[in-house]
């Protein structure tokens, strides 16, 4: 099996020179190329069409963010972990929105990079230790934001419903509870599905208990 062609992305010799030694220690992976930028990096990818890029998320001329955008759209196959000194770069939650596979500190051993490296390309997501709470919370956050502002959408009676369905009732107890008929009932819950992109009622009533909106006045 041919190694997984890897191009390292960082503005220090040094450090590119590090990751490349631990790199080359696994038969798995090569390290065909090495750039000092955002703009050198979307270049080299175009040329060598690596399977994997490791790239600092901070850099001159063209920082890591605007080269994950470009590069996905490129070579959307090309996955891309980022390299960080920060814990804290909030940036880090944008790459990963923009296309990138994960994040590691600078910091971490080599075999947990290797290890990562592997992750990634089984379709995984990799991420220092560290970090991985503060991620998990903030895309939690994010997610209540938008289930919050999806079901915005929906009617004061659909809400309604939503929340009786929660609470497991069928359409017919609907209608008695709520005082309107069936047939109403399996229009708005048809409505709900669509709207909160849901399959079935089943998720429906999940979709409540998970965001509060099982609740009287959720």
């Amino acid at each position: 099996m041919q190694p997984k062609k890897v191009l390292i992305v960082d503005d220090h010799a040094l450090f590119r020179q590090g990751v490349r030694n631990a790199i080359e220690r696994d038969k798995e992976f090569e390290v065909v190329g090495e750039a000092e930028d955002g703009k050198e990096a979307l270049a080299k990818a175009r040329e060598l069409k690596p399977d994997l890029i490791l790239m600092d998320i901070n850099m001159p001329h063209g920082d890591g963010l605007e080269a994950v955008s470009a590069i996905k759209r490129e070579l959307p196959d090309s996955k891309i972990i980022m390299l960080t000194v920060h814990d804290e770069d909030r940036n880090l939650f944008e790459a990963l929105k923009r296309g990138a596979g994960g994040f590691l500190s600078k910091n971490v051993r080599a075999k947990v990079l290797l290890d990562s490296l592997s992750d990634v390309m089984k379709g995984e997501v990799a991420m220092s230790g560290p970090m991985t709470a503060k991620v998990l919370k903030e895309f939690t956050r994010m997610a209540e934001i938008e289930a919050k502002h999806i079901a915005g959408q929906l009617t004061p009676r659909e809400k309604e419903v939503l929340q009786k369905i929660s609470q497991g009732l069928d359409n017919r107890e609907i209608g008695l509870s709520l005082c309107i008929s069936e047939n109403t009932v399996k229009a708005h819950v048809t409505s709900i599905l669509k709207k909160l992109h849901l399959q079935n009622r089943t998720h429906a009533a999940a979709y409540a208990r998970r965001w509060g909106f099982d609740e009287e006045g959720g």
